[in-house]
C-alpha cells in the first residue's frame, strides 16, 4: 500500500502548496522551512527532487488548512 505522504513532489503539487499555504515567493517558502532560495527554485524546476520531509510537511500542512474551513 502506497502512503501518499511518502510520494514524490512534482513541481506542479510543490506550486499549489505554496499557493495554498500562503507562500508568494520562492523567499516566503525558504524562510519558512529553513532552506535557501536556490533550493526551492531548483525544486520548482525539477532539476532536483523536493526532499520526502519538505514534502510530507507541506502536504500535511495543505491538509490541515483545508480542514480548517
Amino acid at each position: 500500500m502506497d502512503e501518499p505522504l511518502l510520494a514524490s513532489m512534482s513541481p506542479d503539487e510543490l506550486r499549489s502548496a505554496m499557493r495554498v499555504l500562503g507562500y508568494r515567493t520562492q523567499n516566503d517558502l525558504a524562510g519558512a522551512i529553513g532552506v535557501s532560495r536556490s533550493a526551492v527554485s531548483l525544486w520548482l524546476e525539477g532539476k532536483v527532487g523536493v526532499p520526502r520531509p519538505v514534502g510530507m510537511l507541506l502536504r500535511m500542512l495543505v491538509a490541515a488548512r483545508r480542514r480548517a474551513y
